[in-house]
């Protein structure tokens, strides 16, 4: 029998000057630059909010990231099932998920999954706050849309990278009703 890999114990926490985002490394280009480069000016021009998991609040080695920030999907690309469960407003609020990265070093020990569910969490309790009837995605290549797929999000019919997990299944997830 072979034995579980060893599961990363991390903590969540916004995007700081302390974090080392030099030393990040995904794999991904596009993802490392952006957190190395683009993420604190897009938190200062309140374009997307960057949440980082660390070992512990003392550590500054990204372990990962994700980033959060206000979206809107038109209604007519929606499912047609989801589609007429909602009002008849041309746009949907919802939260886009734009990305999500693990460092390499630290893949196959569940971070990517331990930061869905904080993004899915805070997503869900923000939407208490500011509407947000889904959390949306654009899958980046075949392997994360497998990801996001094993999380039941659904793909939107006419944009097969993009998907979306409504907001009240989200809610399931973190209530027992």
């Amino acid at each position: 029998m072979a034995a579980e890999p060893k599961r990363l114990t991390a903590k969540i926490e916004p995007l700081g000057k302390k974090h080392d985002r030099a030393a990040f490394s995904c794999g991904r280009e596009q993802l490392d630059r952006y957190l190395r480069k683009q993420a604190s000016q897009d938190a200062r021009r309140h374009i997307a909010a960057s949440f980082v998991a660390v070992h512990d609040q003392n550590d500054a080695t990204v372990l990962g990231y994700y980033t959060l920030s206000a979206f809107a999907v038109e209604l007519g690309a929606l499912p047609k099932a989801t589609a007429a469960r909602l009002p008849h407003y041309p746009l949907v609020p919802a939260t886009l998920l734009g990305r999500l990265a693990v460092n390499q070093a630290h893949k196959g020990h569940g971070l990517g999954e331990f930061l869905l569910m904080d993004a899915l969490h805070r997503a869900y309790e923000y939407s208490r706050h500011i509407a947000s009837a889904a959390v949306v995605v654009d899958a980046i290549d075949d392997e994360a849309h497998q990801f996001y797929r094993h999380f039941d999000f659904i793909v939107l019919p006419e944009r097969k990278d993009r998907l979306f997990l409504p907001m009240a299944t989200i809610g399931k997830l973190f209530t027992n009703s």
